[in-house]
């Protein structure tokens, strides 16, 4: 829902009116702005319109926090020059990520257009993987040689600092060009102008290579509490940062995957999208699930003779496989996180699958002796309580050790540990949910008929 500025800015838009960034547009944060704009009821025009205000630094705000379709939606509408003017307030690697959704042909009309300098490093840029360091890394930074006194490097941060993105941290090289260290800007200014860079600076670099997974990446920045970090090629040469608010976009990106891997969807679905997309991506995760259900029901169907003996069984063995399902999840949960944040692995964390084990065997015998209880006083038998007790108790074991284990052995086969393990996690508990509790029934029928 809009907000009431928000309101009255689209009202302004489809009026066509001159929208002043002072007094009116400056109230309202960018991201906002490019919500409104984002509206299936903005025209080509109205949007052409408003990206040719003269204030190119503020509409390249704008630009930078639009989602991927509204941002090709624009370069595409604007003329070339007006394009390059905005895309000059704006950092590198924002300005890769949109060129890099742009037909190639667009893509390479605007390369030439830009300085020969930003061309080369744009398209440096956009030559790593999407999902890498070096995708999602800037080349706009301070770096300065380990041996500036603190009065030269002082001189130089105010000349650079105007073309970065970050300026609290500062990159310190040796004559080859190697990263050496880090320095603090709190930390230059409060020094002796005579002192050298590389008295101030910390050793201790985390860094990353280009090629390395960004998800990597943010655990890192994660570990070591960064704000920035910096991506170095193989001979330490510094090639570009990381800085925090792209990790907090990877991050996001990320859980977005994780969830939707979960459900059996491989790829991010907009909820409104193109319904043969939708169907596409979702179907054949569905006729997996529909393959494993036939797996359960043939775990049934060797046991029809006991159910038609006993029709309480009927009822009774939905709650155990639904309960294991339960219990699966809860540990499946823990353990992709795990995977996730870098704290498991399959050889290292046998310890924690007697854990589940464990948790298994106590929640499985207190929620079964409930349930025995319960189905005692039902249908008079206190075999039928016994017979859940064990199957409860069995089944929420196995879906312990499933929940810890599927997602291990998925990423251990290279594959994403979210893609699909409730799938194979609930094919595991209604399959032995319903053997273990119908083979118990078919092994107590004598004490079950009367």
């Amino acid at each position: 829902m809009l907000s009431e500025e928000q309101e009255k800015l689209l009202e302004k838009i489809h009026a066509g009116e001159d929208i002043p960034v002072e007094g009116f547009l400056e109230d309202i944060h960018p991201a906002d702005i490019a919500a409104c704009l984002n509206e299936e009821d903005v025209s080509d025009e109205e949007l052409t319109s408003f990206f040719q205000h003269e204030d190119k630094e503020f509409l390249a705000s704008v630009l930078e926090q639009s989602d991927d379709g509204l941002q090709a939606r624009v370069v595409a509408l604007l003329p070339y020059t007006d394009v390059i003017r905005i895309f000059s307030y704006m950092s590198k690697d924002d300005i890769a990520d949109i060129l890099g959704d742009l037909p190639i042909d667009l893509r390479k009309k605007l390369l030439n257009l830009m300085k020969a300098s930003d061309s080369r490093e744009l398209s440096a840029l956009m030559g790593y993987g999407e999902d890498t360091a070096g995708g999602i890394m800037t080349t706009e930074y301070i770096a300065l040689r380990d041996d500036l006194t603190i009065a030269q490097t002082l001189v130089k941060i105010k000349e650079i600092a105007p073309k970065t993105e970050v300026i609290e941290t500062i990159f310190v090289l040796n004559k080859n060009r190697e990263l050496v260290g880090i320095a603090d800007l709190r930390d230059i200014l409060i020094a002796p102008n005579d002192d050298v860079l590389s008295s101030i600076m910390d050793e201790t670099v985390i860094s990353v290579f280009p090629e390395q997974d960004q998800e990597e990446v943010s655990l890192l920045v994660n570990k070591y509490d960064l704000t920035v970090i910096p991506v170095i090629n193989r001979r330490h040469a510094l090639l570009g940062i990381i800085t925090v608010d792209d990790i907090m976009d990877v991050m996001v990106e990320e859980q977005t995957e994780d969830i939707l891997r979960l459900g059996g969807i491989g790829e991010v679905e907009e909820i409104g999208g193109p319904i043969n997309i939708s169907v596409r991506r979702r179907l054949p995760w569905l006729f997996i699930n529909l393959l494993t259900a036939f797996i359960a029901a043939s775990a049934i169907a060797l046991f029809d003779d006991v159910i038609a003996q006993v029709a309480a069984l009927a009822s009774m063995m939905t709650i155990v496989s639904g309960m294991g399902g339960n219990a699966g999840t809860q540990t499946l949960s823990l353990a992709i996180r795990g995977i996730t944040l870098g704290e498991i692995d399959l050889k290292s964390n046998w310890k924690l699958v007697f854990k589940e084990v464990a948790v298994g065997l106590l929640d499985g015998a207190a929620i079964g002796f409930f349930t025995g209880i319960v189905f005692y006083f039902r249908y008079g038998n206190i075999y039928l309580g016994l017979i859940i007790l064990l199957a409860m108790t069995g089944n929420l074991i196995i879906a312990g050790l499933s929940g810890f284990l599927i997602p291990l052995i998925i990423k251990k086969l290279g594959a994403d540990p979210a893609l699909s393990s409730s799938i194979f996690l609930t094919t595991m508990t209604d399959t032995c949910g319903f053997f273990i509790f119908l083979g118990l029934a078919k092994l107590f029928l004598p004490l079950l008929v009367h």
